[in-house]
């Protein structure tokens, strides 16, 4: 097996953009750091094509010149649990990376459970076991021991074997029109920027408020959301999610009203506040809103009824065809559908023959 390759050079960056349009898969990861920001800062990325492994120190030198395979068509991109790194690097290059073969989506279509690790499934499927000592190293410092490049380039080193053993599996079961769709969602661009004002759909039980609360908190959240991003500070460095409910719930009126809360941060910023509360003040709803369905909200009996007979037929089907049943449809979605939506997974593409008509019919 080929030891990787560092590169910490533009030069190097440019000669290996030359290199990778030759094939026409490359295996890709990512190592980053995301405790202190809101955005992850790119510190390597690792790339395996052929026999060459290369890790790129992505602090050092410009990504620009990878740009162009990355968002190739002729390319597919192979990783695992793709949805952050493709997060990163769209962060990192403002590049879309696709087409994107995910193997831990392929391994879920293929039979093993949902969220497999890497190592867990090269060991499965390769009889390879993996080093797991570097999962939570600083990947900023340098310079970086041998052993954590090592490990870096494992983590590309075996993509390609394991996603063609998977591919194999997935045409014995024609299931791999299944994995191209769910891999094409993972490259919506929509999903690496999203909206502040969806941001409140992050805060767990927010349904359970009252209508006046629950759209102070929506404000809330995306005020959070927007200042988070453009101090690129983590969400709860800059408030809590449970002082975003007690606010509320509290309508404070002041910063005095503001920080005699519970859960408010005791250094929460002076002018952060009197920006809160104007945005409150400014925007808040005078009448309450109209009753939605919320897929977090409190089902009526009959609702519960059919939420239980669809449980009963995912599994059923999920056991029929060897999956596991939250690949079909989860029970949050299948709560969400038995309240009254239909913006859910499982009523569209591969989901909607295998799935989701279905369920339909068991709300009749």
């Amino acid at each position: 097996m080929p030891e990787a390759s560092w590169i910490d050079e533009e030069r190097g960056v440019g000669e290996l953009a030359q290199r990778l349009p030759a094939h026409e898969r490359i295996a890709l990861d990512t190592e980053f750091l995301r405790e202190r920001t809101f955005f992850a800062r790119l510190c390597v990325l690792q790339i395996a094509a052929g026999e060459g492994i290369w890790c790129v120190d992505a602090i050092a030198t410009p990504l620009a010149p990878l740009v162009p395979v990355l968002g190739s068509s002729t390319t597919t991109k192979l990783l695992h649990a793709a949805r952050q790194d493709l997060e990163v690097l769209y962060l990192s290059s403002r590049c879309v990376v696709a087409p994107v073969f995910d193997t831990q989506v392929a391994a879920a279509c293929a039979g093993f459970k949902p969220q497999i690790g890497y190592a867990d499934l090269v060991d499965t499927l390769l009889g390879v076991k993996l080093e797991k000592a570097h999962t939570r190293a600083d990947w900023s410092k340098r310079p970086l021991s041998r052993e954590q490049l090592a490990y870096a380039a494992d983590d590309v080193r075996y993509l390609e074997p394991v996603a063609r053993a998977l591919e194999d599996r997935l045409r014995e079961l024609d299931r791999e029109h299944w994995v191209r769709e769910d891999c094409a969602a993972l490259t919506d661009a929509r999903r690496f920027e999203p909206d502040p004002d969806t941001a409140w759909e992050r805060l767990r039980g927010i349904a359970q408020l009252a209508p006046r609360a629950r759209a102070r908190a929506k404000l809330i959240a995306a005020w959070r959301e927007r200042l988070a991003r453009e101090r690129d500070l983590p969400r709860s460095w800059i408030l809590p999610d449970a002082a975003v409910f007690e606010i509320a719930h509290a309508t404070p009126q002041t910063a005095a009203d503001l920080s005699a809360l519970r859960a408010m941060p005791p250094n929460f910023n002076a002018r952060f506040a009197e920006d809160l509360l104007d945005t409150l003040r400014d925007q808040a709803p005078r009448e309450p809103p109209a009753p939605e369905p919320e897929p977090d909200g409190r089902p009526t009996d009959a609702q519960k009824a059919a939420a239980e007979r669809m449980i009963r037929a995912v599994d059923a089907r999920a056991a029929e065809l060897g999956v596991s049943a939250e690949i079909l449809a989860t029970r949050g979605q299948i709560k969400a559908l038995a309240m009254g939506s239909r913006q859910i997974d499982a009523l569209a593409g591969w989901r909607r023959e295998v799935i989701g008509e279905r369920l339909l019919a068991l709300l009749d």
